[in-house]
């Protein structure tokens, strides 16, 4: 597959992924597509922030899974250091994708990191996929590949597709917060799904309620203001309202958001104490 047709199915996976109700499913949609994308066999992608004590790690396929699971804790230690990028991109080289080689030279092949992956996953390479705006050292996808390090090509290829892993990972938190708010699990998803709103426009929903813009809406998922704008019509449409006010109000009847926090506590009620 040439990187323009691998960037091409990667674009019709994120678009799927933005209509998967399951937030848990998002990053697995994606990481096969980014390892062909970028000419590598094997990726991990983080769940949450990092540090050598802890930090969750998801890998695609389910092989690499499999191997991981048989690593010790000083090796997990090791792997979520994350050498060399975590020195990389905390020294101020921004969010632009980088291989383990070009960023450690001759110290990466023989590096503990280098030979453990080596020994668990067989590989020999590394290419760091940092989210765009992440503020953290190591946060994004590593691929990984055996033979030869990753080409220009693969670098650029990774570099455009970093909007749409961002997109992807902006869904993804603002759709577990949504649940958590109006649980039990469950309950949320098919609530929306009653009123056929797609994740898309449940997650433009919860902004709106938070009396943002369209243009701060978009910057927030990563869209245009025009595209917010569609999404507000679909909703509005779907849920038989004409404005933000009756919106929010008819979502939040309908379960589909929190209803507005008490100021102060409730007044009391003839024959209660």
């Amino acid at each position: 597959m040439g990187l323009e047709k691998a960037y091409e199915r990667l674009t019709a996976m994120a678009v799927a992924a933005l209509h998967e109700r399951e937030p848990a499913r998002l990053w697995p949609m994606l990481a096969g597509a980014l390892a062909g994308l970028c000419g590598g066999e094997a990726v991990i992608h983080k769940l949450d922030d990092w540090s050598e004590e802890r930090g969750r790690i998801g890998t695609a396929p389910d092989a690499a899974a499999v191997e991981l699971d048989r690593l010790d804790e000083s090796d997990l230690r090791l792997l979520r250091a994350g050498f060399p990028f975590a020195r990389h991109y905390a020294a101020g080289a921004g969010r632009v994708p980088v291989s383990a080689l070009r960023a450690a030279g001759a110290g990466w092949p023989g590096s503990p990191t280098a030979r453990l992956l080596g020994d668990v996953l067989d590989v020999d390479h590394v290419l760091g996929v940092p989210l765009p705006d992440s503020t953290t050292p190591v946060t994004g996808c590593l691929v990984y590949r055996s033979g030869a390090d990753f080409g220009d090509d693969h670098l650029v290829m990774a570099e455009r597709a970093q909007p749409l892993l961002a997109a992807v990972e902006r869904q993804r938190l603002l759709l577990e917060e949504w649940r958590r708010t109006l649980g039990p699990p469950g309950a949320p998803d098919e609530r929306a799904a009653q009123s056929t709103l797609t994740p898309r426009e449940t997650t433009v929903l919860v902004l709106l309620a938070g009396t943002l813009t369209a243009d701060a809406i978009g910057r927030r998922l990563g869209i245009s203001a025009r595209t917010v704008h569609k999404h507000v019509e679909n909703i509005y449409r779907k849920l038989g309202t004409r404005d933000r006010v009756g919106t929010v109000l008819r979502a939040q009847r309908l379960g589909l958001l929190a209803p507005p926090a008490r100021c102060g506590p409730e007044p009391a009620r003839p024959g209660r104490l």
